[in-house]
């Protein structure tokens, strides 16, 4: 029976677990938008809520609390200045897991985990970078 078992241990000790999930929630904070395996977005996903939930909050003791737990100063700077106030009106929800297919190494499902309301332009290739550039440099003979 698994009555109030919460979690994940994703095949791990607790100290690698903990360790694991740290440094995924640092990076999600980090770039907003991170490509990992869905069991491990599961995971990662109500802990960096929670952190989006104490930034919201913005006391001295709620960013003592995120700095317990995330790995940079930086990030928690960035959570408490620039993602919190931006879901300060929305009451949960901050994240979404989009299913990507299979890992083409050993067929583990992947996922992209991103802060809701967080858009991607894919990029440009190198060649119409470079191309542009080229014309641009022409431009100015």
């Amino acid at each position: 029976m698994r009555h109030r078992v919460k979690g994940k241990k994703l095949r791990r000790d607790s100290a690698q677990r903990k360790a694991l999930l740290r440094s995924l929630v640092t990076s999600f904070l980090e770039k907003e938008r991170i490509r990992t395996t869905l069991a491990k977005a599961k995971a990662t996903r109500p802990i960096a809520e929670k952190m989006i939930t104490l930034a919201k909050k913005n006391s001295l003791h709620s960013r003592r609390l995120a700095l317990r737990f995330i790995y940079k100063r930086e990030v928690v700077k960035k959570l408490f200045s620039d993602i919190g106030p931006r879901f300060s009106e929305r009451p949960g929800g901050y994240t979404r897991i989009i299913k990507i297919g299979p890992r083409a190494g050993d067929g583990a499902e992947m996922a992209f985990l991103e802060l809701v309301g967080t858009e991607f332009k894919k990029k440009e290739k190198k060649k119409k970078a470079a191309k542009k550039a080229k014309e641009v440099a022409k431009s100015k003979r």
